[in-house]
């Protein structure tokens, strides 16, 4: 943490280190009102009530609806709306995820506006403005940092005759390891998976510097991709093993962990609001490292998911814009009130001051997890997810089940490759 904060030292000097507003964004004195489309209500839905909460204060005239929408269906809403045109039955902001981030902006260059007036780049985390720059103009109010953690049931961990230091620093056949014994001895599997989700995979090779494109975030990296094979590899493994509980939506994933059928969740920080739901398990619960592959390269730290805020070219933009600018945008107490009410994570670098990151959360045994998540930040490799990301997730998702099948490693790759590239030079 003191190396990350020396680093960002300048940057925290110049950033706003209470509730003031941003300098030279207007306040909304008309009546006016907003809408939002987000997904999550145990997160980002409640860190827009909060900040709500935080703009009445002084902006008590505006008035802001927060509607909930899964993520596909926002997707399906918003490429429906913009390929028509039409802007009407959009709101005037949305939440997109990262990796989604930079299809919208080339495909709909002028839906969006550009927010370089209202918040300040470099107030925020670099990888969460570059995800939403274009030729010098950023889009986005950052929100929550994606940094991954293992969550793991320290009272199962017991049972099978193991400690939470155990799992300190692992990589992940260590991890399949300790979840076979613990499997012997409790019966419980390790971890839940969507088939047609390839998030933890994704995540495995973020943490070692990899991804599905090469540097330029455009051509296919798949057939030579070690880190990719790897982590195919290690998920059928354990798959086979009867390690894997596998789901198919989000609700399954919660009841997975929060009724202990699973004993860790391998997922983003932005998890943590759903595994303290289960009250009963109260100090039953601990983070550990993110599992390290065993590449060139690999990291005990990765990135899964992660999304910001985007306002729509229209009639209530200036409105919404403010509202983004005076609470995710520039204050540090709303951020420290994310953290102590929901565990929420944000990237706004002034933020880090906050005393909210020593907080000692009992639900994990007094561990502190946010000063943690923060220190594993620092070392996420930095990657450009590039516009092609979802793409060959299709792709990779039909040849995960052709692997599990039995099929050639080797040449499934290649020939995911060939439909990639085939696919995205058309």
């Amino acid at each position: 943490m003191k190396k990350w904060m020396k680093k960002f030292s300048g940057l925290l000097a110049v950033g706003t280190l209470g509730s003031a507003l941003v300098a030279g964004v207007p306040s909304v004195s008309a009546q006016e009102e907003i809408n939002v489309w987000a997904w999550d209500p145990n997160f980002n839905i409640k860190a827009l009530n909060i900040a709500t909460e935080y703009y009445a204060k002084e902006n008590p005239d505006l008035k802001v609806t927060i509607e909930e929408n899964a993520q596909d269906d926002i997707i399906q809403k918003l490429n429906t709306a913009m390929s028509a045109g039409v802007t009407d039955s959009l709101p005037n902001i949305v939440l997109i995820e990262d990796y989604r981030a930079q299809s919208f902006l080339t495909a709909y260059p002028d839906t969006f506006i550009p927010l370089n007036d209202y918040i300040k780049a470099e107030d925020f985390a670099p990888y969460k403005i570059e995800a939403s720059t274009v030729e010098d103009k950023f889009y986005s109010v950052p929100f929550d940092t994606g940094v991954t953690g293992l969550y793991v049931r320290t009272d199962i961990l017991e049972e099978a005759g193991y400690k939470v230091d155990d799992l300190q620093d692992i990589t992940w056949t260590e991890l399949e390891e300790i979840g076979l014994k613990v499997q012997e001895t409790t019966g419980l599997k390790t971890l839940s998976m969507d088939l047609n989700d390839l998030g933890l995979l994704r995540a495995m090779i973020n943490g070692s510097g990899s991804w599905y494109t090469t540097e330029d975030g455009v051509t296919p990296n798949i057939a030579e991709n070690a880190a990719l094979k790897e982590a195919f590899a290690t998920f059928k493994s354990m798959y086979e093993k009867d390690l894997v509980n596998v789901h198919s939506d989000w609700a399954q994933m919660l009841e997975a962990f929060n009724t202990g059928v699973v004993w860790t969740v391998p997922q983003g920080n932005w998890i943590t609001p759903s595994v303290v739901q289960a009250a009963d398990q109260a100090g039953k619960w601990a983070v550990v490292p993110w599992p390290k592959q065993e590449v060139e390269g690999a990291t005990h730290s990765s990135n899964l998911g992660g999304s910001s805020f985007y306002v729509i070219n229209k009639e209530g933009s200036e409105a919404a814009a403010d509202f983004l600018a005076n609470t995710f945008g520039s204050n540090v107490e709303f951020y420290g009130d994310l953290i102590t009410e929901m565990g929420a994570l944000g990237t706004y670098l002034p933020a880090l001051e906050s005393d909210a990151y020593d907080t000692e959360v009992e639900f994990f045994g007094g561990q502190k997890i946010y000063k943690d998540f923060a220190e594993w930040s620092a070392e996420i490799p930095s990657l450009n997810y590039g516009i092609h990301t979802y793409a060959i997730e299709d792709i990779m998702v039909a040849a995960l089940q052709q692997y599990l099948a039995g099929g050639d490693i080797d040449q499934i790759f290649q020939d995911a490759q060939t439909q990639a590239e085939n696919q995205l030079n058309n």
